[in-house]
């Protein structure tokens, strides 16, 4: 991979945390304008089922964003990175903090992101973005605890 290539994916993830950031306002479309216009697309988190294509992760993103206000970024932690040619993925925890739901007062918000970007004609594009609320360690009773309440069958 040449250095300029990587220099363009570094700026998008710079745009994409700051979008993040913004995300935690309520507000999802700088987070949105990282995603690639192919039809690929896809999204995972904790607010619904998995979504493909681009009208379909925005509104899920637009669902999600609405959870959220008076939030910022405090930083991304970088647990690991691949890059090649065309394709990247970083794996991060996500400290942020926002006012949640209804909640009146400002909560830390710690997610587990996993994104992947793909060099297309014009750039980098976030492709694929998975998200879950876990950061810290559960037992197997918690999980399938949590699973139950939320209507999914046991394993």
């Amino acid at each position: 991979m040449d250095s300029g290539s990587t220099v363009d994916l570094d700026r998008v993830i710079e745009h994409y945390h700051r979008g993040i950031g913004i995300f935690m306002t309520g507000d999802h479309e700088p987070a949105s304008r990282v995603l690639s216009r192919r039809g690929d697309v896809s999204l995972g988190n904790p607010f619904g089922p998995w979504v493909r294509g681009l009208p379909e992760v925005i509104a899920a993103m637009s669902r999600a964003a609405a959870q959220f206000r008076d939030g910022r970024a405090l930083g991304f932690d970088r647990i690991s990175e691949w890059v090649a040619a065309d394709l990247a993925s970083i794996v991060e925890l996500e400290r942020l903090e926002s006012r949640v739901g209804g909640r009146p007062d400002v909560s830390p918000v710690n997610l587990r992101a996993t994104s992947v970007f793909r060099r297309e004609e014009d750039g980098w594009w976030l492709v694929h973005r998975h998200v879950d609320t876990t950061a810290a360690a559960s037992t197997v009773e918690a999980v399938v605890s949590a699973l139950l309440a939320s209507g999914a069958s046991a394993p």
